[in-house]
């Protein structure tokens, strides 16, 4: 049997297997897929619109009090952990729809795990930017 040479040897894209189409893309291709992955997550994922402009909100208000660095890296942590959590329960979320319609008790705790995830790390951050900002924001307000 004789190997085809030239596009003709290349598999159809349901021919591929997982390996084919995850596991050896170059770097470009992995940087390309996880931006859009993250442009999907916030422009396409209702929870954003209560993160994102809680998140601008926070860095403004730390622009607007002139924050050290070390509050900084707190506050920038904290937004990109709770952004981080929100985009990984949005793809438990995604990936269950495609699953099932159906009433699954496995995928509803899947659910809720990640739902608990996302309330975790976002009153780990309120506490921290309290932590960050709170002290900054006393002293321009009261002091």
């Amino acid at each position: 049997m004789r190997r085809e040479r030239g596009p003709d040897r290349r598999k159809s894209e349901r021919e591929a297997t997982f390996t084919d189409r995850f596991v050896h893309r170059d770097w470009f291709a992995k940087f390309r897929c996880a931006f859009r992955g993250a442009a999907i997550g916030i422009l396409h994922t209702e929870s954003f619109r209560v993160h994102l402009p809680t998140a601008l909100l926070a860095c403004g208000v730390a622009l607007w009090l002139e924050i050290e660095a070390w509050r900084w890296a707190i506050v920038l942590s904290s937004v990109a952990a709770v952004m981080a959590v929100e985009l990984l329960n949005s793809s438990i979320e995604t990936l269950s729809r495609a699953v099932t319609r159906e009433t699954n008790p496995f995928v509803r705790d899947a659910l809720d795990i990640g739902a608990g995830a996302v309330l975790i790390a976002s009153i780990g951050a309120m506490l921290l930017g309290l932590l960050g900002i709170g002290p900054p924001l006393w002293d321009r307000l009261f002091g």
